[in-house]
C-alpha cells in the first residue's frame, strides 16, 4: 500500500469540514454566506456519509462538508478516501467517535481494493496528518491490514501451502526473522495430525515455523489455521458451503498481519510464529471419520468428522508451541460455524481463563473498534469429546455449544503456557461500510496489537558503538608502530 498519510499540506490542498447533524445550524452560521446558502440550497444535512463539495468562482472546488451524522462511526474518513478524486486534503476537525490513529487509518484502508485480476477504478487521495508518530502508526496497521486481506483474498488455485510459505519466508526476510519449514517424512513423523489433514492433496502440507526478536524477551506465540482451501475431505461440503473456503487460511493470515505490525513497531517480544499449511482435499489417501491418529503431543484423537480439519492441524502446532511454555500463546482461526450463528460475523469468540489477559483485550478492542466477544471454556462440556477407543474425540457428541466445544479440544494440546487464548474469527466482511470492504479482514488483530504493545513496549534499538578519541587513536598507532619495529 502507498503511503497515503502526508505530514506537510501543499499548496492545493483542500479543507474538509466534518459535520455533525445536531451542529449543522451552527456549521451553517459559521460558514462564509455563500457557501452556507449553497448548502442549505443543495440539501445537505449532515446526515452519516453526505459529501457536499463547495464551488468557488472560477469552478475549482475550495472544500467540502462532510456528513457524520450522529457522529458514531469511527471510520468515517474511509468514506471520503474512497470517494475523492486524487489530491491533498485535511480535516479541520474531528470525528468524535475516532482517535487521530483511527482516522488515519481508515482514510488509508478506504482506498483498500484487491485488484490482482480485475483493474478497479478508483484513486489514492492523501490526507494531511500534522503528527508525524500518528502517520507512522496508522500506516503501520494499514499496510498489516493489507497483507492480510491480500492473503484472503487470493483465491485457492493461487495460494496453497507452497505460496503460503512463500509470503511467510518474504515477511520474514524483510525483519531479519529466523525461519524453518518442516515436511515430508519429517512432517509425518512429528507432526501426524497436520500430515494426515494435508496427505490427499498434491500440494504438500508442511509447518511454518519463525522467530523474531531478542532471545531473553517475554516468549509470545502466534499459531494460525493455514487451510488453504476446505472440501470437506470425505465428509465432503456442499457446494454453496465450499465456494468461501478460500478463506478458511485466515487465521494464518491475520497470524502474518499481526506478526508485521509487531516486527515493524519493534515490540520487545521475543515472537514466533506458526503456521500449519494444508489443503484438506479428497483422495483415496484421504484420512476417514472413523480413523484414530497420533498427535505430536502424544494424544490420540478419533475422527469424528474430517471437515472439523482445522483444530487437528492447530492441536500439533499447538503443542509444539506450547512446548517453550511462553508467556503467551494464542491461536486464530476461522474454525466453527457454530461461532458465526452465537455471535454473527462481526464478533471474534474469545476463549481464555486468563482473566487479565481477557481484560486487556477486550479493553483494547473496544478502545480500538476491533471488537471481540468472550466465551466460556466450560469444562462441564469437555466430557462431549470422550472417546471409546481413544484419547480423545476431536467433536462432540451433542450438536451443541460447538464452538466451546472445539475451544476445549485445542486447550487439551496446550498446558505449559502462562497463557493461553483461542480466537475463532470470521476473516471476513459481508457487506460493505466505510474502510471495511466486502472481503477478507483482519479480525482482533489490531486489539492484540495494542496489548502486545502496552504490556511489553518497545525495544530499545542497539547502542552505536563510540568512535575512539583523536588521543585513543593516536595511542593505538603508537602501539602498532612499536610492532611494526618489533
Amino acid at each position: 500500500m502507498t503511503n497515503l498519510l502526508i505530514t506537510r499540506p501543499t499548496k492545493t490542498t483542500v479543507p474538509i469540514r466534518p459535520v455533525l447533524a445536531k451542529d449543522l445550524a451552527k456549521t451553517l452560521k459559521a460558514l462564509p454566506a455563500n457557501d452556507a446558502r449553497w448548502a442549505k440550497a443543495n440539501g445537505f444535512k449532515g446526515a452519516a456519509g453526505q459529501l457536499m463539495a463547495l464551488p468557488r468562482a472560477k469552478g475549482e472546488v475550495g472544500g467540502y462538508l462532510f456528513g457524520l451524522g450522529k457522529g458514531n462511526d469511527a471510520f468515517a474518513s474511509g468514506a471520503l478516501s474512497a470517494r475523492l478524486p486524487a489530491g491533498s486534503y485535511w480535516l479541520t476537525g474531528p470525528i468524535p467517535a475516532a482517535s487521530d490513529v483511527d482516522v488515519a487509518y481508515a482514510w488509508a484502508m478506504g482506498t483498500y481494493k484487491y485488484d490482482r485480476y480485475k483493474k478497479m477504478p478508483g484513486t489514492k487521495p492523501r490526507l494531511v496528518v500534522s503528527n508525524a508518530e500518528v502517520a507512522r502508526e496508522a500506516n503501520r496497521l494499514a499496510q498489516a491490514v493489507s497483507l492480510t486481506r491480500d492473503l484472503i483474498n487470493t483465491p485457492a488455485n493461487d495460494l496453497g501451502p507452497d505460496e503460503l510459505e512463500t509470503a511467510a519466508r518474504g515477511l520474514a526476510k524483510d525483519y531479519s526473522a529466523k525461519i524453518s519449514v518442516t515436511k515430508g517424512k519429517a512432517l509425518e513423523e512429528n507432526f501426524p495430525l497436520i500430515y494426515a489433514v494435508g496427505k490427499a492433496s498434491p500440494r504438500a502440507p508442511r509447518l511454518i515455523d519463525f522467530t523474531w526478536g531478542r532471545s531473553d524477551a517475554p516468549k509470545v506465540t502466534l499459531v494460525g489455521k493455514g487451510v488453504c482451501f476446505d472440501t470437506g475431505g470425505l465428509n465432503l461440503k456442499p457446494g454453496s458451503s465450499m465456494a468461501m473456503m478460500k478463506k478458511d487460511m485466515g487465521g494464518s493470515a491475520n497470524v502474518l498481519g499481526l506478526a508485521k505490525a509487531v516486527m515493524d513497531a519493534n515490540i520487545d517480544v521475543r515472537l514466533r510464529v506458526l503456521i500449519p499449511a494444508v489443503e484438506n482435499s479428497v483422495a483415496g489417501n484421504a484420512y476417514r471419520p472413523g480413523d484414530v491418529l497420533q498427535s505430536h503431543k502424544g494424544l490420540t484423537v478419533e475422527i469424528g468428522n474430517t471437515d472439523a480439519e482445522g483444530r487437528l492441524v492447530l492441536a500439533d502446532a499447538l503443542s509444539l508451541g506450547d512446548e517453550e511454555a511462553p508467556e503467551l500463546l494464542i491461536d486464530l482461526a476461522t474454525l466453527t460455524g457454530a461461532a458465526r450463528v452465537a455471535l454473527g460475523p462481526e464478533l471474534p469468540a474469545f476463549y481464555t481463563d486468563d482473566e487479565e489477559f481477557a481484560a486487556a483485550t477486550l479493553e483494547a478492542g473496544t478502545n480500538h473498534h476491533d471488537p471481540l466477544w468472550r466465551m466460556p471454556l466450560w469444562p462441564g462440556y469437555m466430557s462431549d469429546l470422550d472417546s471409546k477407543i481413544a484419547d480423545i474425540n476431536h467433536i462432540s457428541s451433542g450438536g451443541h455449544g460447538g464452538s466451546i466445544t472445539a475451544a476445549l479440544f485445542l486447550s487439551r494440546f496446550t498446558g505449559k503456557a502462562r497463557s493461553y487464548a483461542h480466537l475463532d474469527i470470521f476473516a471476513w466482511n459481508h457487506k460493505s461500510r466505510p474502510a471495511r470492504q466486502v472481503g477478507g479482514e483482519a479480525c482482533s488483530m489490531r486489539a492484540l496489537y495494542y496489548v502486545f504493545k502496552d504490556r511489553y513496549g518497545i525495544a530499545e534499538a542497539p547502542k552505536p558503538k563510540a568512535k575512539p578519541t583523536s588521543k585513543a587513536k593516536a595511542k593505538a598507532k603508537k602501539k602498532s608502530a612499536k610492532k611494526s619495529k618489533k
